[in-house]
């Protein structure tokens, strides 16, 4: 891996990140992310390869891979004991270990996506990010994540600095004109068959 460059990357690649796929691997998450990418995904069409950053053990890879048993699954993540668990999930996965920030974009994806991600990273390294998620995607971006009208700064279990919300997809359609808002949704902690933590999504199409 290459030197870290900013403390959200050193925060997720150690002890917290570790500590974070314990707090976040159930069958009912699963079963959440199952309803929750049947919604999106019956809003694509022909998706044959998918890529997510920031993909920790797999629990959205592994809904998506219920929903398209046939496509071509790739994961960037930071944490090496959340890597080998996410290949350990998913076998037939490509798994890459390494920080966004570093990862090369050497080809497209059908299907481009982040969860819960976004709002853990540095605001002053979300350009980069927004990049390389538009130079991955040849169709669909998704962006599911605490949405907030303008950026705002929040206490992240006593830690400053880890947790933001904002406008993310908002900001990527305004970086980039050739991406369109297909659809978007929220999906409530309080949901009685299946929560998610408060999520917003919103679904980009690339304009033909």
């Amino acid at each position: 891996m290459s030197k870290l460059k900013t403390k959200q990357e050193a925060f997720w690649s150690g002890d917290f990140g570790n500590n974070y796929i314990e707090r976040n691997t159930s069958d009912l998450l699963l079963a959440s992310n199952i309803n929750l990418f049947s919604k999106i995904l019956n809003l694509t069409r022909s998706i044959d390869s998918v890529i997510e950053f920031g993909a920790n053990v797999g629990m959205n890879l592994m809904a998506i891979r219920k929903l398209l048993p046939n496509a071509l699954l790739e994961g960037v993540e930071i944490n090496q004991k959340a890597c080998h668990l996410l290949k350990k999930n998913l076998s037939d996965s490509i798994v890459f270990n390494e920080s966004i920030l570093d990862f090369n974009v050497s080809e497209k994806r059908d299907f481009v996506f982040t969860k819960g991600v976004l709002i853990h990273m540095s605001p002053e390294s979300l350009p980069s990010v927004y990049q390389k998620i538009h130079d991955s995607s040849s169709r669909y971006v998704c962006i599911a994540e605490y949405y907030n009208p303008t950026p705002v700064e929040l206490n992240y279990r006593n830690h400053i600095g880890y947790l933001f919300k904002r406008d993310f997809a908002g900001e990527f359609l305004d970086k980039y004109n050739d991406f369109t808002l297909r659809d978007y949704g929220f999906s409530y902690h309080r949901d009685t068959m299946f929560p998610q933590d408060d999520i917003s999504w919103f679904l980009l199409e690339k304009n033909k």
